[in-house]
């Protein structure tokens, strides 16, 4: 009798155990764009605070792009500008945190990669002035905001209008400040990937080219609008307090204008 109740108790717990729901685990491809987008924290949930990601397409959403976060794929490090098709492994959790996504990802393999080469001058055939530039939808909108003054001395070092400094020459940004009224009837709209500053427009008073550079994270790097040539002709040939007055058209990811932003750049 003891003998039957102790098999049926293990029949049961073997029962038990099977029925314990368990992950599912597939190899999956999917592509990376060379664009990035934005997502949000899951507490964020009035949007406030946007993060820079991936934009991915993979066979278990496919025709949809997905934001994905830059160290969701385990083994996978993501280089701006660069196209990727991946083998990845998928893991549906059985038991999701409550505060995290229900799917892992770890590579496999890199199937493919491909820079992905940004325009030169002239962007376009088409774009040779101003007027050329075509708006994006709602735009222009008053979104961001830069410096307005750049001072730099002969030595090629650069200081804020306020005289604090910025780094070299080579490492020194234009940043991008959201300043975006959260009462704006079109904040959320507007915080979306198709009005995020990607690009930018460089219109220079030492050239009537019309170069596109990108912005990167959080704007576009000092050399990328101002080159080497012209920043030598500030720093060499303009006399002190003379200015040169550069302009903006910040783009997103179709290249369509955003908003016009003004600076210069003043010879100490």
């Amino acid at each position: 009798m003891l003998l039957m109740a102790f098999l049926a108790m293990t029949g049961l717990t073997a029962c038990s155990d099977d029925d314990e729901p368990k992950d599912s685990v597939k190899e999956i491809r999917m592509q990376v764009s060379a664009e990035t987008g934005v997502m949000y924290a899951w507490p964020d949930d009035k949007k406030e605070h946007p993060i820079e990601c991936m934009l991915v397409e993979s066979e278990d959403f496919p025709g949809e792009t997905l934001p994905l976060g830059f160290n969701e794929i385990d083994g996978f490090t993501y280089e701006r500008g660069h196209e990727y098709y991946l083998s990845v492994k998928r893991t549906i959790l059985s038991n999701p945190p409550a505060d995290a996504s229900g799917r892992i990802y770890s590579l496999i393999r890199i199937l493919q990669d491909r820079l992905v080469t940004e325009p030169e001058v002239p962007v376009d055939k088409e774009i040779k002035s101003e007027e050329d530039i075509e708006y994006y939808d709602l735009c222009p909108f008053e979104k961001y905001s830069i410096d307005k003054e750049f001072v730099v001395n002969e030595d090629g070092k650069i200081f804020y209008g306020d005289g604090s400094s910025l780094p070299s020459y080579d490492a020194a940004r234009i940043w991008l400040e959201d300043i975006l009224d959260k009462g704006d009837p079109n904040w959320v709209k507007f915080e979306s990937v198709p009005y995020m500053a990607i690009y930018s427009f460089v219109l220079s008073p030492f050239s009537d080219n019309i170069r596109l550079v990108r912005n990167e994270s959080y704007g576009p790097m000092f050399k990328n609008v101002v080159p080497e040539d012209e920043f030598t002709r500030i720093t060499q040939s303009m006399n002190s307090g003379e200015e040169a007055r550069y302009a903006l058209i910040l783009a997103n990811v179709y290249k369509k204008g955003l908003q016009k932003v003004k600076f210069t750049i003043k010879k100490h």
